[in-house]
């Protein structure tokens, strides 16, 4: 027997903790309850209540009733779960249970339960602010709440609508908003599946890595099969536009694999998951190379890639500050798995009535240089996201374009020199594109 200030402490502490404690006996009697159980159950007959009476006999409580059940029939076995409750008011919480039972003439039960309602609430409401990798990392990893980072092997997606700039400005941004979600929720849903971390929602563009917070050994396969499902996913994205009255998007992605510095950036009073380095710069630079409906990738992701991937182009560019060139691949597919829908299809080619005049602009960066050039537009594919280019003026590949038709403007970046002229890929059409053409 216990001596009395030592009963009185027990008491003291039952009393205060925010745990629900029960003690239950014959047919789930309740002996003892402690505040804390009261206000969870709204037991008042402590001794002539059973447990489960005061558990509302509704489909989400089954989890829950069923746990006393199964520690009724197993003794001196002790269950822990995590289960649903609702109470009488309709209010929902999240439980973790731990009955301990044991073999004598009462069957007398030990519960303990911890409410993790708040916790579940402040980790949901987190996880729509950042990812799911994110939000366990600095909920659980012993040092995610501290500065600092620590170098790391990725691969990092960056991924970009095309035109999406000119396209704002003709749609009012409540419904702006309301394309944009749609299309994030089945980027997003597609980056889950490869377990890739959102970094950024950039704009209309998306900033992922593969390999952080969590390791990941084939980051780099699943990074370009991630790139892949992505773009097959657009022709969804943009059937839902067509229900719903938007225009097509196109989205272009560039991917880099390489080391990176990962971790917590900011100040003590304000923090973000970060990932840079040079990896992430290359990987920014590829997508801007990118057009709509490509995966461009670089020689360090194809090496990380065993299987091998189905390349449609090789290319290269000069990295800024760099002194030697860095190839770069637009890529089909991954040998033996997932492939772009589409992407193998020859080029159909139809040629103008009437080769159409235009006055173009280079562009470095986001500046138009204010020199216009002359050319004309010979020839547009079938689905007008290419055409010829003759001009007498020397362009490269890769170099962006503004173009004037008929005093309405088109972007476009060069593709590739040819005899007859430079092939073009529209990033940015102006409405009613095929009649400006005719």
């Amino acid at each position: 027997m216990l001596p009395d200030h030592m009963m009185e402490w027990i008491n003291y502490i039952l009393t205060n903790m925010e745990d629900a404690v029960l003690l239950t006996g014959s047919n789930g009697k309740v002996l003892f309850a402690n505040p804390a159980a009261d206000k969870l159950f709204g037991l008042e007959v402590r001794g002539r209540d059973r447990l489960w009476d005061a558990i509302p006999y509704v489909e989400e409580n089954d989890a829950f009733i069923q746990l006393f059940i199964d520690g009724g029939m197993e003794r001196k076995k002790s269950f822990q779960s995590l289960v649903d409750y609702v109470n009488r008011e309709g209010e929902h919480f999240n439980l973790h249970v731990t009955l301990t039972c044991q073999s004598d003439n009462d069957n007398m039960a030990l519960i303990v339960i911890h409410d993790l309602t708040n916790l579940i609430k402040v980790h949901s409401a987190f996880e729509r602010y950042t990812s799911p990798e994110i939000a366990d990392y600095v909920l659980t990893a012993p040092d995610g709440e501290k500065q600092g980072g620590r170098e790391a092997e990725v691969s990092v997606l960056m991924s970009d609508l095309r035109g999406f700039t000119a396209m704002s400005t003709r749609i009012p941004s409540e419904r702006l908003i309301t394309m944009l979600n749609h299309y994030f929720e089945v980027m997003a849903a597609v980056i889950k599946k490869y377990q890739g971390t959102v970094i950024e929602f950039l704009g209309d563009g998306l900033f992922v890595v593969f390999g952080a917070p969590q390791s990941m050994p084939e980051h780099a396969k699943a990074a370009v099969s991630c790139a892949l499902e992505m773009l097959n996913a657009m022709a969804d994205v943009n059937t839902w536009n067509h229900e719903h009255g938007f225009p097509d998007l196109e989205m272009g992605i560039g991917i880099n694999s390489g080391p990176a510095v990962v971790g917590n950036i900011g100040s003590a009073h304000k923090m973000k998951y970060g990932c840079m380095g040079e990896t992430v710069n290359m990987a920014g630079r590829l997508e801007g190379l990118s057009l709509g409906g490509e995966v461009c990738i670089t020689e360090c992701t194809r090496k990380k890639i065993p299987a091998g991937v189905k390349i449609l182009k090789e290319s290269s560019f000069m990295p800024k500050g760099g002194k030697e060139e860095m190839k770069f691949y637009v890529i089909a597919g991954i040998s033996g798995g997932i492939t772009l829908s589409g992407a193998c299809e020859e080029k159909r080619w139809r040629t103008l009535p009437a080769e159409k005049e235009l006055v173009f602009y280079m562009l470095n960066g986001k500046t138009v240089d204010p020199e216009p050039h002359a050319g004309k537009l010979t020839r547009v594919t079938e689905d007008e996201k290419f055409g010829m280019l003759t001009t007498e003026s020397i362009l490269q590949p890769m170099q962006n374009l503004m173009l004037r038709i008929n005093d309405k403007e088109a972007y476009a970046k060069v593709t590739d020199c040819g005899t007859d002229g430079f092939m073009i890929g529209f990033t940015m059409k102006p409405e009613d594109f095929s009649g400006l053409l005719s």
